[in-house]
């Protein structure tokens, strides 16, 4: 029989290099590149400035909060996860590319390097044009090239080709959703395009103070007015020139008559202060503080940069793809798109332990949650998945009916109790006893 196993393992084994010369198709499988093409491309602008490195930690910090397919009770409160193809591309893998959080993070920055994006369904179940009733299994993050009454002009990268093309969709089934910072990031004349802009003639300036050349006037001890002189004057400029080329150490002499003045000195403008003015602004309207890019931010400044900054845009898309995917039937049967952001995320290991008997005393979160938060594995016991407070006595508990078995109420050791019990009963016969023989109950209390 083991050798029987053995040789069945071998028929059916598979090996990548082996595949690769027996698969015919690896010969030509589309087009090839050599960095991905999918990939998203910030504008020209925004990527040579240090623009892009804040359009990234939003990307990143937008990325973070979950997005799922849920179900919602009538009140509008979280019930579960619905399994179906479209929570599968938000919380696992959106496209052949792309997983969930990769996907995200492409819709954001999308969103701001373009201002407004589509979330386009490649794959779907049942034809959108045909029925409503479809389900997701594929989405692709697309850049809106044009407008139309009721459809849109996308460009979408093809899996099946390899490239970029632009096709017409109809927007009552692709999720439209725009920058809420939009007025601060993407108009014409909005805070951060003058930023790019002045950055840019700041870069112009640096590489003109920066090219290499000296800037030096020479004063000859004579004067130019006649042609005969002007050329006189431009053949010692030409000598002193081939002298600094020609030099090993681009030293050159003159005469001891004529004179040197340097011109190459940091040129006096005020693009610099016109710089830092513009990005404290954009710090500012944005709710962005450098302590926040560096990592050093305190709970209450990150707390108010994820309400003011994120949130927005998280909503934008989760609000975008719940009125494209979903139907109005769908949401009636209490199905939504919702966005889920860790609280614990931010808070120091010190406050955590506070923080956690406060929520399970309170009967908000039980144990086993308190221990996913942190990093440790549920525990088997079946009272750390119920709301109970430990501290106080408990009545008999619903695992206690589940298992058969009667725990204690309040910790008290069983052999002990049973001891309790019996005492009870005897006192109980005792005072049974006295007011049979006619003691009355003043005299007992």
């Amino acid at each position: 029989m083991a050798i029987f196993s053995r040789l069945k393992q071998l028929k059916h084994a598979w090996n990548v290099f082996k595949d690769q010369l027996d698969n015919p198709l690896q010969a030509y499988s589309g087009a090839s590149y050599g960095r991905r093409p999918d990939q998203v491309r910030l504008h020209f602008s925004n990527e040579r400035s240090i623009l892009a490195s804040i359009l990234m930690k939003m990307g990143m910090d937008a990325a973070g909060i979950d997005v799922r397919h849920v179900r919602l009770d009538e009140d509008g409160r979280y019930l579960d996860d619905i399994n179906s193809s479209l929570n599968e591309c938000l919380t696992v893998e959106a496209n052949l590319d792309q997983a969930a959080r990769h996907f995200r993070q492409d819709a954001y920055m999308t969103m701001f390097d373009q201002g407004c994006i589509a979330v386009v369904p490649v794959d779907t179940t049942l034809d959108p044009n045909v029925s409503g009733g479809f389900d997701v299994k594929t989405l692709r993050v697309g850049k809106v090239v044009g407008w139309e009454p009721e459809r849109i002009r996308v460009e979408l990268y093809n899996q099946k080709t390899g490239i970029r093309e632009q096709l017409t969709v109809e927007k009552k089934f692709v999720a439209i959703a725009e920058n809420p910072l939009y007025a601060v990031m993407n108009e014409p004349n909005s805070t951060l395009q003058r930023l790019i802009r002045k950055l840019n003639l700041l870069d112009v300036v640096d590489e003109q103070s920066s090219s290499g050349k000296l800037d030096i006037i020479i004063q000859l001890p004579y004067v130019i007015k006649s042609e005969a002189r002007r050329a006189q004057a431009e053949q010692r400029r030409t000598d002193i020139e081939n002298q600094l080329k020609g030099s090993k150490y681009g030293i050159a002499y003159t005469d001891g008559t004529e004179k040197i003045t340097q011109l190459n000195r940091p040129s006096e403008n005020n693009l610099l202060k016109q710089v830092e003015y513009l990005m404290e602004m954009l710090y500012s309207q944005l709710g962005l503080t450098p302590e926040v890019l560096s990592g050093k931010a305190d709970e209450a400044t990150m707390l108010n940069y994820m309400n003011r900054t994120i949130e927005p845009v998280v909503a934008s898309l989760t609000e975008a793809m719940k009125r494209a995917f979903l139907t109005k039937t769908a949401r009636s049967q209490g199905q939504s798109i919702s966005y889920f952001q860790d609280p614990f995320k931010f808070v120091p290991m010190s406050v955590l332990a506070e923080i956690a008997d406060k929520f399970t005393r309170n009967e908000i979160m039980t144990s086993n949650e308190i221990r996913q938060k942190i990093g440790i594995k549920p525990h088997k016991d079946p009272k750390a998945d119920q709301l109970v407070n430990s501290n106080m006595p408990q009545a008999v508990t619903g695992a206690e009916q589940a298992t058969g078995e009667t725990q204690p109420s309040d910790g008290v050791d069983p052999a002990m109790q049973s001891s309790l019990d019996d005492l009870t009963n005897q006192v109980d016969e005792i005072f049974g006893s006295l007011k049979s023989l006619g003691v009355g109950e003043d005299a007992l209390g």
